[in-house]
């Protein structure tokens, strides 16, 4: 959540009619792009093995006459903004365009140039648009165990653009349509705007079945022509359904494990990666897995929140800039976006929290009254004080949801939680409880002391075990399940001195 959109907030109307509903869409909505998403970008760079040319060639000059380059230009800016801009990093770019290089002699059009774009985002997100624009997030580097995976993935992206699928998506529905459902989101401040902009992004990262299983076959191919494990695609689908398991409240009932219908499902892909992969050789005995190489370009890559929207560490949201922090309750998900902090639970309990600029300094009471909160119950409207902050408090109801609202003014902010329960359950108070009891400034001392968490990658000493290793890991309280996704370990897997690992600390 940044400080940006907080300042920009007018404190428009914000209807509670259905808002646990959107709420919850909006995480599953994000995760489904994390999993079953296409979607790929990094300012292409390579490593000089000659001297620089009098006359470089560059990817406007090579593009300036292409009309699908022009397409894809024209969404490269919201897609950037969308996703929390562009991550700078030099041997990370070196890395993408490394993999990108190898892949491109090989693929389907070797004239064909890229654009990539490394985006700055946690989410494990890749894909193309049309003209030759990659797009990768950081999120998807992070979970990557080694540089053929990144390859698969990138193979995709690469298949979808080469064999036109972004033209004939773009046919079945006009770009401007798409780009204004990706402005929408990224400008709009109300709660339905939000998810209309996840399912817009849904929509330009849709492909057909088909698309997508001809994209697969393809990208396979292209790994193992390229020199890389032609497994790593069928590894990779299963480590992002993994994560998708671990990060869900709740696995079970978490419609953010669906793909989109246009998508074959998770173990009809992987099937599908395996069988193609096998015209190469065994699992195992071909291809390259580039893991030294590929750690070396991710060590020290920032992971999960960005320092400008604040840190989740476990179940606390802290945010050094603006100096406050909060709780919430065991077992609920936060997911920190720009425009807001949400936070799913048990139960169908979902969490809203943002400010808004506090120009009129009028009374917190006076201000939920104001006509911004829908279903009011004016008679629950009663004036607080939270760790020595001026706060007020009421509750609302619409549809079959009770809501809680709570707002705190700290200096010329006003900050503002929604809470969400099925109408009738008796965890509302509870969880609102925690999240106004544990809201309080920081300390500067406080303040100073946050910092982001990075992959770090570390050798294997002797004496180490997965329990000692994974102990050092920082930002999560499940240490160990999220040490053996990173690394890519089963339940029985060991390590040895020498051995190259990532962990997740400051």
């Amino acid at each position: 959540m940044t400080v940006k959109e907080r300042n920009e907030r007018n404190g428009g109307h914000l209807s509670t009619r259905g808002i646990a509903g959107t709420l919850r869409a909006s995480v599953a909505g994000l995760a489904l792009l994390t999993l079953a998403g296409c979607q790929s970008a990094i300012e292409q760079s390579y490593e000089p093995s000659v001297s620089p040319s009098a006359t470089p060639q560059i990817v406007d000059e090579v593009q300036k006459n292409d009309p699908r380059a022009a397409m894809g230009a024209r969404e490269h800016p919201r897609i950037v903004a969308s996703y929390g801009g562009e991550y700078k990093d030099e041997k990370t770019e070196r890395l993408v365009a490394r993999i990108t290089g190898a892949l491109t002699a090989v693929s389907e059009n070797p004239n064909q140039s890229y654009r990539i774009t490394l985006l700055n985002s946690p989410a494990i997100n890749a894909f193309a648009l049309p003209g030759g624009y990659l797009y990768v997030t950081r999120g998807l580097l992070a979970l990557a165990d080694d540089a053929s995976e990144v390859a698969a993935v990138l193979s995709h992206e690469m298949a979808h653009v080469t064999a036109n699928h972004g033209i004939q998506r773009q046919q079945r529905e006009e770009a401007e349509v798409i780009a204004s459902r990706v402005v929408s989101e990224v400008l709009s401040s109300d709660l339905a705007g939000k998810q209309a902009l996840a399912r817009g992004k849904l929509r330009l990262a849709a492909f057909s079945r088909n698309q997508e299983l001809q994209a697969d076959v393809i990208g396979v191919r292209m790994l193992g022509e390229a020199g890389y494990d032609p497994y790593a695609a069928a590894r990779f689908l299963d480590a992002m359904a993994a994560y998708s398991r671990f990060s869900s409240v709740d696995p079970e009932n978490d419609q953010s494990m669906d793909f989109l219908s246009s998508h074959p499902n998770a173990p009809q892909r992987v099937e599908l990666a395996r069988r193609h992969a096998r015209a190469f050789g065994p699992d195992g005995t071909t291809g390259d897995r580039g893991r030294d190489y590929f750690l070396d370009g991710i060590d020290g890559l920032l992971y999960g929140d960005s320092p400008q929207e604040g840190y989740v560490r476990g179940q606390t949201f802290l945010h050094g800039k603006l100096g406050i922090r909060f709780d919430v309750p065991a077992g609920f998900q936060i997911d920190n976006k720009a425009e807001a902090v949400l936070a799913t639970g048990p139960g169908e309990i979902a969490i809203r929290f943002d400010g808004v600029a506090d120009t009129q300094r009028r009374s917190l009471t006076d201000y939920i009254a104001s006509g911004w909160v829908t279903g009011l119950q004016p008679d629950t409207i009663h004036a607080i004080t939270i760790n020595g902050l001026e706060a007020a408090t009421a509750r609302a109801s619409a549809d079959r949801w009770d809501f809680d609202v709570t707002v705190l003014r700290i200096d010329t902010q006003i900050y503002r939680f929604l809470t969400a329960v099925p109408k009738g359950m008796p965890s509302l108070e509870p969880t609102a409880d925690v999240l106004r009891n544990s809201f309080r400034r920081m300390s500067p001392q406080e303040a100073a002391a946050l910092k982001p968490l990075r992959i770090r990658v570390i050798t294997v000493a002797p004496g180490d075990t997965l329990t000692t290793l994974s102990a050092r890991m920082m930002g999560t309280d499940r240490k160990l399940d999220l040490f053996r996704l990173i690394n890519a370990l089963q339940i029985t897997s060991t390590v040895k001195p020498g051995d190259r690992i990532k962990i997740i600390s400051e």
